[in-house]
């Protein structure tokens, strides 16, 4: 029989027992937030698309080449969203969150989806853990320090270790336009050089040329001379604050003048998190500051900084390192008969209600067939109910590391199991 459906191209199955892998991974991850203080939030998995052509920007890839947007009956409609920092800046202003504290620091963890061609690393749903930082009081080297810690922190908790952390700074937004500025100058001269969308690029936004994969594009930006000359003494000065908060923290890093992130709203530090193991597609997460985007989208002045790290990413980049673990029951109920099948599901119940994990068989089957069943749930103790057993008011128990058999009264199988397991 051919299946009439299959899976959209660019999402996956996530099936048992890779499922508890997922769920291992954010219990760590909650844990390590938790104790930098963050507290999650929840919102929508789509919003009106208006929000994401603002935040992002109208000449981002993002916005002009992924963005998947709903069919709606509303002039402008509505899009899945690509990434989880305009949904929270929306939240936190719509919430007035700003009235409800100084500086909100967030979490979200769950699917985001861009319209992009499948390949390895990149998917058109995926998942990240992404935090924010946002309010008043946020602007502060130590913060950008401490976001850049706390990113890394969850990285080593899930195993990490050999990874690269680069980092770079984008000023003000009059130091970005000074940038602009700036790489226009240094790349004119190489405009053939460059490929079709670079071209297009240069005049629509340039920073997009620094994120080009294309070959030739990649020549031109490493014969660039970018320095800081396009910074504020201020903004420099930040800078210099960020490094040294961060080699307080005994975190290594390296300077990446190019690195400006692929999204309009980001402002003075940006940074990248690679690993070697995931080849071309090497960024585990990506985060920076974002100072003006509350303000762009309607709220008070609010500064901002955060990251996001993808999930899918991390489980490539662990590879080997990571074994889904099996699921396992505490005991299995087997009726060998019809007549005992009531009595087994009365027993289920009480059992389930005193927090052990349990399951039993439906239908009534051979011994061998019942006993592969047992061993295929992967329970500790297998409770046996036929009708002699039912006769005597007893169940059968045995363990299924040992191969060890003995009798429980039914009166006292709740007693009895929760010493044994």
């Amino acid at each position: 029989m051919t299946n009439k459906y299959s899976l959209p191209r660019g999402t996956a199955d996530i099936l048992p027992p890779e499922t508890i892998l997922w769920q291992n991974i954010e219990q760590k991850v909650r844990k390590v937030l938790e104790n930098y203080n963050y507290r999650e939030i929840r919102t929508p998995v789509f919003e009106e698309t208006a929000l994401f052509k603002r935040s992002l920007g109208q000449t981002s890839d993002v916005v002009n080449k992924q963005l998947l947007e709903l069919v709606s009956t509303k002039e402008e409609g509505f899009a899945l969203r690509p990434e989880g920092t305009a949904s929270i800046v929306r939240s936190y202003i719509e919430n007035s969150l700003d009235k409800k504290e100084s500086l909100s620091k967030l979490y979200y963890i769950g699917p985001m989806f861009r319209g992009e061609r499948p390949q390895k690393g990149r998917l058109r749903q995926f998942h990240q853990i992404g935090v924010e930082a946002i309010g008043p009081d946020s602007t502060s080297p130590y913060l950008d320090a401490e976001v850049i810690h706390l990113s890394l922190s969850i990285l080593k908790a899930l195993g990490l270790g050999e990874i690269t952390l680069k980092i770079n700074t984008l000023g003000t937004p009059q130091d970005k336009e000074n940038f602009s500025k700036l790489l226009r100058k240094q790349l004119e001269g190489n405009i053939s050089k460059l490929c079709e969308d670079c071209q297009s690029r240069f005049e629509r936004n340039v920073f997009r040329v620094l994120d080009c994969k294309n070959r030739d594009c990649k020549e031109v930006i490493k014969g660039l001379s970018i320095g800081t000359s396009y910074l504020s003494p201020e903004s420099l000065a930040y800078y210099n604050q960020v490094k040294a908060a961060l080699t307080a923290l005994n975190i290594s890093y390296q300077e990446c003048p190019d690195l400006v992130r692929g999204l309009d709203y980001y402002t003075h530090t940006v940074f990248e998190i690679t690993s070697a193991g995931l080849g071309s597609q090497d960024a585990l997460g990506a985060g920076g500051r974002y100072n003006n985007l509350v303000e762009e989208l309607g709220g008070s002045k609010a500064d901002a900084i955060g990251f996001a790290l993808g999930i899918e990413r991390i489980i490539l980049a662990l590879g080997e390192k990571l074994t889904a673990e099996l699921q396992t029951l505490d005991c299995f109920l087997l009726s060998l008969s019809d007549k005992c099948t009531l009595k087994a599901f009365e027993t289920l119940k009480s059992l389930r209600e005193a927090n052990i994990s349990c399951d039993m068989n439906y239908r009534s089957a051979s011994m061998k067939s019942l006993m592969r069943l047992a061993d295929k749930s992967r329970a500790e103790k297998v409770l046996i109910l036929g009708e002699d057993e039912l006769q005597k008011g007893i169940f059968t128990v045995k363990n299924m590391k040992t191969g060890e058999q003995s009798e429980i009264k039914m009166e006292n199988i709740y007693q009895e199991i929760t010493k044994r397991i």
